[in-house]
């Protein structure tokens, strides 16, 4: 195996698990101990990942956030798994609020013949709710650019006075310790309060969130109920001890 293929097989080994062992890269790959540990300082370098005792973590960039067009063409599939998932958790009559973010946005072809109202705070969903014909409220604000979210003090004003029968939120971050959490100040503050003003809150996230923490605390992993394509055998049963995990696969 080359060294950039032994590589990129590293750096998916950390997407899958988030932690690699150095000892486990040697059996896998044949090679010695000053093979792995060059090519973990390498990718170290490359800020690609964080070397730790024993072998490497996920490099963890807490106030780093992609931009929609980014997110919107990242692991498709996996999103569309997920809403359908979701969508089956509305009933007519619901009011729903659908967060800002590229996984919420697969929800709403799949909401056509709802009978539901749906509040939202991103440009974008509001949009494409309307193309549907979809009774819609969308949050006043400040525009986020890279997200289309709303967000800011009029939009924190605006949803405290409303309440949900079910919210549908996107995520940076599942942690078994820090809880659900985001990059943006801004963004955690309105998604903490949708989930607040809830009778139920859905977190959609795909297996990569899993165990992973961003800048700001939304809420504890308890608040809501995790909705994902597949979450690791690794991390399971610790998350379903604290909350209901349900599984696209």
């Amino acid at each position: 195996m080359l060294t950039d293929e032994r590589k990129q097989r590293i750096l998916q080994l950390l997407e899958q698990h988030s932690i690699v062992k150095s000892q486990e890269l040697m059996l896998s790959f044949d090679v010695s101990e000053s093979t792995i540990r060059r090519d973990l300082q390498e990718l170290e370098d490359e800020g690609l990942l964080e070397r730790i005792h024993g072998g490497a973590k996920k490099s963890q960039k807490l106030s780093y956030e992609q931009t929609m067009s980014e997110k919107t063409f990242k692991n498709i599939q996996e999103k569309k798994q997920i809403a359908t998932l979701a969508v089956n958790e509305i009933d007519d009559g619901d009011i729903i609020y659908l967060d800002a973010g590229s996984t919420t946005l697969e929800m709403i072809p799949l909401l056509k013949n709802k009978s539901i109202t749906v509040v939202t705070n991103s440009v974008q969903h509001a949009s494409k709710l309307v193309e549907l014909q979809l009774p819609t409220v969308i949050l006043g604000g400040a525009i986020k650019l890279a997200t289309e979210a709303v967000l800011g003090s009029t939009s924190i004003q605006q949803l405290s006075q409303l309440r949900f029968n079910k919210v549908f939120m996107g995520m940076n971050g599942a942690h078994l310790e820090f809880g659900y959490s985001t990059p943006d100040l801004e963004e955690a503050a309105l998604k903490k309060l949708a989930i607040a003003n809830a009778e139920e809150a859905f977190v959609l996230i795909d297996h990569t969130k899993f165990n992973k923490v961003t800048f700001t605390k939304v809420a504890s992993l308890k608040e809501a109920t995790i909705i994902t394509d597949n979450c690791d055998a690794a991390y399971l049963e610790d998350f379903q001890s604290i909350t209901t995990v349900k599984e696209a696969l």
